[in-house]
């Protein structure tokens, strides 16, 4: 049998910036962990306001990487 087999996971990742950084973050903070990063799907964005203005920027992102047998 060939193929390729991915795993999925998901991530949560901030920014005080731009949803863009903080997708950013989340892709160079797996890949210290995980190897063979596929696909970053975003799934949801959102902001946590304080005093009325936006102070982070949250974006939730689904990632896939090759699946390894041991």
């Amino acid at each position: 049998m060939s193929g390729s087999i991915y795993k999925v996971i998901e991530l949560i990742g901030s920014s005080p910036k731009s949803w863009e950084d903080a997708v950013e973050s989340i892709i160079m903070e797996a890949s210290k962990s995980l190897r063979d990063l596929r696909v970053a799907e975003v799934r949801e964005l959102d902001v946590r306001i304080e005093d009325g203005k936006i102070a982070e920027y949250r974006t939730k992102v689904r990632i896939s990487f090759r699946y390894e047998k041991k």
